[in-house]
């Protein structure tokens, strides 16, 4: 079977970042499960503010359009802003919503709080688009639970982000399969009735 392609979203504009740091650690452990992966870190790549009518690409849009289009499952990490997503993640998502449908997503928070509103308004937004969320997210504290050279210093999170990275590759790849599956028959009783080209 393919391995999957897990496509890491960085939305945090802080150079070393703890919400870009955990992304990454869960992206390695993912690898570890098989899984190809890749990072479109919006601190980088210029994605200007979405437009809905302005069909010119400009900035970094065609290099997330290429990233979207490549993954079969996302990795949305953002830091808690006001009890929200940080603005580069929800710019990122208003760009996308057929491109989501059928595909995994999990989620990671870097909070002072919990993380759950925040993670709760970025699976709002994929349910939308009919995208599938694992049922948890992980949210941590950085200055608690990193320490100064980035390393996870909390065991229970470091747990976590292994247990993150392995259910995104396993979830990801069964509920890719069985939507590529129900693209290619001729069942009308699916959602994915309407992916159809």
């Amino acid at each position: 079977m393919e391995s999957i392609k897990l496509l890491g979203v960085a939305g945090s504009m802080r150079e070393g970042s703890h919400s870009a740091r955990a992304l990454d650690i869960v992206l390695e452990a993912a690898r570890e499960q098989g899984a190809q992966t890749r990072v479109l870190d919006l601190r980088v790549v210029d994605l200007p503010i979405y437009r809905p009518h302005d069909t010119a690409e400009s900035g970094g849009m065609s290099e997330a359009n290429e990233a979207v289009n490549w993954a079969d499952a996302f990795l949305l990490a953002s830091p808690d802003y006001h009890g929200s997503m940080s603005g580069a993640i929800k710019n990122f998502l208003d760009y996308y919503w057929s491109e989501f449908a059928g595909k995994v997503f999990g989620y990671l928070c870097a909070s002072h709080e919990k993380g759950l509103t925040v993670m709760d308004q970025m699976r709002t937004a994929v349910r939308q688009c009919y995208g599938w969320s694992l049922p948890y997210g992980v949210s941590f504290n950085g200055g608690q639970d990193f320490d100064d050279a980035g390393q996870v210093k909390n065991a229970q999170l470091a747990h976590r982000l292994r247990m993150l990275a392995r259910d995104t590759v396993v979830y990801g790849t069964l509920i890719r399969e069985q939507f590529r599956r129900d693209l290619e028959s001729d069942v009308v009783d699916t959602f994915a009735a309407r992916y159809r080209k």
